[in-house]
């Protein structure tokens, strides 16, 4: 499979023997971003972007909503993963509660169904990471990290987004690494003050040769980690280098990334919740702060289950969210004539796993409640493991001071085979016309994707207690039949009717010619661009759930005793001789027009309307979207998702003062599992910056009102607001700086929202603030310590359960409580 794909890669990567600069340094480029002011020094300074664009230009002569955050910003606000840098772009959702991966990310109100980032691409230098970002149990932020190799992230929400990436309507957010353009390097020494870590990054770039420079780093890391889990659940790091060949005209770059890296899921957790849906109280429960526990566990330490074969294995369950990348890539820029040519293309073997714990609402409470439901009436529950394993739990009322039960199924997935190659070829020309210039750009975009994973669930009984240290329980009947084995009641999905052990063997291809057109001429500034996306979906996929005949469940002796228990009577096992196809073919079509007026030489106006897709992928398989027996689309509609989008707003850039002001109005469709249904969001994003003496402000904020204006399977949504959607979300970044101190914090609110569709369970609004504090004791050195979550606030973030359970017990995903680590760096 991976020679084929390197096949394709040389048929298409390198198609001119000749390489230059890249799009930033198009002839038409203002000025590059990072570039000195002009010579007038009343001229507030030109800033190139080049993310989702044909070529780089000054924002105030375009007509998109972008933003930028730089490495030396991202530091202060203390990521404790990248969708936390995320969060303070404007108009992004980013749900960062899950660790180092698997966050749910969103833009302007587009829908997050089921996880992901659906309608917004994740790119690391100008490419994707992964051409769907909601790959189940594999989203592209997983494989991403941050560390001093980043130089900057941009950021394009909505406009030609749409039609200069694939699979991207909502935005894209591109991770851009340094290039060894300024001379020197740096070693960093993180610690938590107050949790378990130990971390060293290292970078250092520079000059080989007049025309050859180079970059390299990384990072290495190992500890508990914000939560506790009882053993080391971060374990690992990431090495980059890229070297980089200028000559007239342009450059060639060769660049690659490794990384293997071992991180916790931060999945459910139980809440004690009292009052109204409309008026909800969250509290903790006694010995369990899901702010700073997990229910990982030293006593957790493996899932038992069949293999992709049918052979009962042992998984290790301390692995986590486990992200491997080995990716090689190149990217170009020559001249031919008048005409610019820009190249980038990247092989990435990507693999892992992804073992995380998940409680089902409403089986997870009171022990009286999930014995009765899984052993009847007078069942026993008794410790399986851990120190007090064989001892009966004599009073489960008052269990670790909270008497309760977790029903927890055991999300584990194999990511056998990620592998993504992508090329996107592209040339621009200028003429002058007519006293302006009319900047044509035209290219072809090719990707291949594939998605081989194995679930294979389990289902354990655990006690809820923090510090990673609940043991897993046994259940006997009244009668004094064990009903579980070492904790285990089924060695699948058993606490969700066996449903979900699937197999997916899957090859996506994606095509996309695309062109553009701009015309600028004074302070006018109108274009338009084109893209047209066709792709195919091969393979095949294994699961009971696609019925016809198929079975998932048989008796197996798990421990080899010759005497098949209750447990070992609810196996799940793959339907191996019954796999489903997958065989078709989409194809959908995307367009963007846009008007910028420069109103002054500090201020523009501008519009914009646009309309994109979303190829799905894995999200609509193992439904009725799919024929199980030809692999045919079953329905037509559900290949692809589009996106409708209108803007309009007014950008001011000042000398110590900026403001973007954007109104925006998109309409969605939605095909997932379960999902059939349509979306309107509509509101304004606001982005601006203060910057007077040693005093500077950041701030943004984005006000939507969303609906369901359709939904083929679930009417009674019709109406509703989205589940997670609030109306407000906002980012206030105030700090102080001086040669030798930054002080300074970062307020990240929203509003209240709905945990579901329904309109049911409020999720309360919060506010997080995060604190910062750098002292530069030399040129060289410098002393820094931050503050997550500062003030420890319980924030919601998602909850299970969408209406108020009559247990008083809800299963919550939270953000990280206070974690406080102090850095020492040296620049050299």
């Amino acid at each position: 499979m991976k020679l084929k794909y390197l096949l394709l890669a040389a048929a298409v990567a390198f198609p001119a023997s000749a390489y230059a600069e890249d799009a930033g340094a198009a002839k038409d480029t203002q000025v590059e971003a990072g570039s000195s002011p002009s010579a007038d020094a009343a001229q507030p300074t030109k800033r190139a972007f080049t993310t989702g664009v044909a070529r780089g230009r000054d924002l105030l002569d375009s007509a998109i909503s972008t933003s930028s955050l730089d490495e030396s910003e991202i530091q202060k606000f203390a990521p404790r993963s990248v969708s936390e840098i995320f969060r303070n772009i404007p108009g992004m959702r980013s749900e960062a509660y899950a660790g180092e991966g698997y966050s749910s990310i969103s833009i302007r109100g587009l829908p997050i169904a089921l996880g992901g980032a659906k309608f917004l691409q994740l790119q690391e230098d100008g490419l994707p990471v992964l051409e769907f970002g909601d790959i189940a149990f594999g989203n592209a932020d997983q494989f991403l990290r941050a560390d001093l190799t980043l130089s900057q992230v941009q950021a394009i929400r909505g406009g030609s987004a749409s039609t200069f990436s694939s699979n991207s309507p909502g935005g894209v957010i591109n991770l851009i690494s340094k290039t060894g353009e300024e001379e020197g390097g740096a070693v960093e020494l993180t610690t938590g003050l107050d949790y378990e870590t130990y971390r060293m990054d290292f970078d250092y770039g520079g000059k080989i040769t007049d025309t050859l420079r180079f970059n390299i780093g990384g990072f290495y890391r190992q500890g508990e980690g914000p939560r506790a889990t009882g053993y080391d659940a971060y374990k690992g790091g990431q090495f980059k280098f890229n070297l980089t060949k200028t000559f007239e005209g342009g450059y060639v770059r060769l660049y690659g990334k490794f990384l293997d890296d071992k991180s916790p899921n931060y999945s459910s957790a139980p809440l004690r919740v009292t009052g109204t849906n409309a008026d909800p109280k969250y509290s903790t429960v006694p010995g369990f702060d899901p702010r700073q526990d997990t229910m990982y566990s030293r006593y957790l330490p493996s899932n038992l289950s069949m293999n992709e074969n049918n052979q009962f294995t042992r998984y290790d369950y301390t692995d986590g969210m486990h992200s491997k990348v080995k990716s090689i890539g190149g990217e170009a820029q020559f001249e031919i004539g008048d005409w610019t040519v820009t190249e980038r293309f990247r092989y990435a073997d990507i693999s892992g796993s992804f073992r995380g714990t998940f409680l089902a609402p409403s089986l997870t409470g009171p022990a009286s409640v999930v014995t009765g439901i899984w052993g009847g009436p007078g069942a026993v529950l008794s410790y399986a493991n851990g120190p007090l394993a064989g001892q009966v739990i004599t009073s489960p009322s008052t269990l670790n001071g909270n008497g309760l039960v977790s029903s927890t199924t055991l999300f584990d997935a194999d990511l056998n085979d990620l592998t993504n190659v992508t090329n996107d070829i592209r040339a621009s020309r200028v003429w002058n016309v007519g006293g302006g210039k009319l900047t044509a750009t035209a290219g072809f975009y090719k990707a291949a994707q594939t998605i081989n994973t194995t679930w294979h669930f389990s289902s354990v009984f655990q006690e809820v207690k923090g510090d990673g240290q609940a043991a897993l329980l046994n259940l006997t009947s009244a009668a004094g039949v064990p009903l579980t084995l070492n904790g285990f009641y089924g060695f699948g999905s058993t606490f969700f009717g066996n449903s979900r052990r699937s197999i997916y063997d899957t090859d996506y291809s994606v095509n996309a010619p695309y062109a553009s057109l701009n015309y600028h001429v004074g302070a006018l500034a109108i274009g338009g661009s084109i893209r047209y996306d066709f792709g195919t979906a091969r393979g095949q996929v294994f699961g009971a759930d696609l019925g016809g005949g198929r079975t998932g469940i048989t008796s197996y002796d798990v421990n080899g005793d010759g005497v098949i228990s209750a447990a070992e009577t609810r196996v799940a096992i793959y339907p191996l001789t019954r796999p489903a196809p997958v065989n078709y073919n989409y194809d959908y079509l995307s367009y963007s027009l846009g008007v910028n007026y420069r109103l002054a030489d500090d201020m523009s106006v501008f519009a914009r309307y646009s309309r994109g897709g979303r190829a799905n992928a894995d999200r609509i398989l193992f439904s009725n979207y799919i024929n199980a027996t030809d692999g045919s689309l079953a329905r037509k509609d559900a290949a692809y998702d589009p996106v409708t989008q209108a803007e309009a707003g007014v950008k001011y850039r000042g000398q110590d003062a900026e403001l973007y002001v954007t109104g925006f109005f998109a309409k969605t469709k939605e095909h997932n599992i379960g999902l059939d249904r349509s979306y309107r969001a509509y509101g304004v994003e606001l982005e601006g910056s203060i910057k007077k003496g040693p005093f500077r402000l950041n701030a943004g904020a984005t006000y939507t009102k969303a609906e369901i204006t359709k939904d083929a399977l679930v009417a009674a949504t019709v109406g509703n607001t989205p589940k997670h959607q609030a109306d407000l979300i906002f980012q206030v970044t105030p700090q102080i700086e001086t040669e030798r101190f930054t002080i300074g914090a970062n307020f990240l609110g929203t509003t209240s929202s709905y945990a579901g569709d329904n309109d049911g369970l409020k999720m309360p609004g919060y506010t997080l603030v995060n604190g910062f504090v750098q002292y530069r004791v030399t040129d060289r050195v410098q002393l820094s310590v931050n503050a997550n979550n500062l003030f420890n606030k319980l924030a919601i973030i998602e909850a299970q359960d969408t209406t108020i359970p009559a247990t008083g017990i809800v299963q919550a995903r939270t953000a990280n409580g206070r974690t406080v680590s102090a850095s020492l760096r040296f620049d050299f």
